[in-house]
């Protein structure tokens, strides 16, 4: 295994089944190229959430127009970290009954964010012409948005694995617990032989003392490069903040609630990197790719993840 701090942008071939969705979709034209950014971890309790929300609001505030996908289609809590009491979700735009632009709600905070709910939960198993109009939903979305981040449920379940194969970056929130490495190697694992994802950039959260991240970092990638052939980056550290702990009870992000905090100040960091992070040319770095992604069949691959 290999750690890196450069991207090698991905050869898009000539005939991609990929872009399939897209052109039977008839748009007008693609969009701009848009960054979409999976933020997971595998453990509950690490923290994605919180990540999710800040960096969020840390891109906006840097001029970004960004989007946050609630991805935790069973138990939707972005809104909650945020204060906002949606009306309409993922799933009514999936129904049809409502539209994206219906669906869509504006934080305080200055982005956008698209709630989800139970019920929307299998995304690979819609139809056609239901994946046809996903993709002309957010096609319709992208012309406003610089920035997509998606937070992810716990665990590795199918959702889990869905969005982040269809991102452009997976960030593995990880903190200093047995478990939280556990499941963030397991959830390594299956995205990089089962999914062909073979580059994260992993976040410490919670972290206790300055520094301690990156040695948190050291120690997941010596385990890591024993058994997977994937790309390692280490995207930066946030601390432990009590400021951070206020900020979840006041449904406020700590960027807007605490600006000057150590944790705001760490997210702000990780915003200027993030926005360093490339984005694919040419169709693959448009929305309507990582929908598309996102909502076709999944030929299984039959190695077995121990």
């Amino acid at each position: 295994m290999k750690i890196s701090c450069d991207d090698d942008s991905e050869k898009t071939p000539m005939a991609s089944p990929e872009l399939n969705l897209i052109n039977n979709a008839k748009l007008e034209g693609l969009s701009h190229p848009v960054q979409v950014i999976a933020v997971t971890g595998g453990k509950g309790g690490v923290g994605k959430t919180s990540v999710s929300v800040n960096l969020a609001t840390a891109m906006a505030a840097a001029d970004k127009r960004v989007v946050l996908l609630d991805g935790d289609l069973g138990l939707a809590n972005a809104d909650v970290f945020l204060g906002l009491s949606p009306r309409y979700t993922l799933a009514h735009v999936l129904s049809g009954e409502r539209t994206l632009d219906e669906v869509v709600i504006p934080a305080p905070q200055g982005f956008l964010v698209v709630p989800a709910a139970s019920g929307a939960a299998d995304l690979a198993n819609l139809g056609e012409m239901e994946s046809l109009g996903l993709v002309q939903a957010f096609s319709t979305l992208a012309a406003r948005v610089d920035v997509m981040i998606v937070d992810t449920a716990a665990g590795i379940s199918h959702s889990v694995l869905q969005f982040s194969q269809a991102s452009q970056h997976v960030v593995v929130v990880i903190c200093d617990e047995p478990a939280s490495l556990t499941d963030a190697y397991a959830l390594v694992k299956v995205l990089s032989r089962n999914h062909g994802v073979s580059r994260f950039r992993v976040l410490a959260n919670q972290v206790r003392v300055q520094g301690a991240g990156a040695e948190l970092f050291r120690r997941f990638e010596l385990v890591t490069a024993r058994f997977l052939d994937v790309v390692l980056e280490f995207a930066g550290e946030i601390p432990e903040d009590e400021y951070l702990r206020r900020s979840v009870r006041e449904q406020r992000t700590v960027c807007d609630a605490y600006p000057s905090s150590p944790a705001a100040r760490a997210f702000k960091k990780l915003a200027a990197r993030a926005d360093t992070w490339p984005v694919p040319a040419g169709p693959r770095g448009n929305l309507e790719f990582f929908v598309e992604r996102l909502v076709r069949k999944q030929t299984p691959r039959l190695e077995a993840v121990q």
